[in-house]
């Protein structure tokens, strides 16, 4: 309730998106739903967005809730990037490339070219020393040695 009240109060100032975020990554689809049917009581949905980091995993199952829920608008990072200052351990957003092969085989049309979304998260993961964080992007590198 708290939230609802905290983004109540951002969208009656003129806020045009509030966004509802799990900077941690300890989120679940079924907390993730029950925020934003709390929020969009008072906002209407199509004025919230989500953030979800990926620490245990639940990043693109919490952005399939909240799309349920109306919820058109996400922040992802390529491979997956990113963490959280104040929490230590906590990964980076949802990785654009799950987010990406998540809508298309929702039938949603985003324009991305996934096989070059795909290329740049391994471009980046190789210039940073670090595997990428998303599980489409390791999917597809299994299946495609020497990528």
């Amino acid at each position: 309730e708290r939230v609802r009240d905290v983004a109540s109060a951002l969208y009656e100032s003129g806020c045009h998106e509030v966004s509802l975020g799990d900077t941690i990554g300890v989120g679940t689809p079924v907390a993730t739903r029950r925020l934003i049917e709390c929020v969009a009581a008072r906002i209407p949905v199509e004025h919230l967005a989500g953030h979800f980091h990926d620490t245990y995993g639940m990043a693109i199952a919490n952005v399939f809730a909240a799309l349920q829920c109306g919820v058109s608008v996400f922040d992802a990072s390529v491979a997956g990037l990113g963490g959280c200052p104040y929490a230590p351990g906590a990964s980076g957003n949802v990785a654009t490339e799950d987010l990406a092969y998540l809508l298309a085989g929702l039938g949603i049309e985003t324009g991305i070219d996934l096989d070059a979304l795909l290329d740049c998260a391994v471009w980046i993961s190789a210039q940073l020393g670090r595997q990428p964080a998303s599980h489409t992007t390791l999917a597809r590198r299994r299946s495609r040695p020497g990528v």
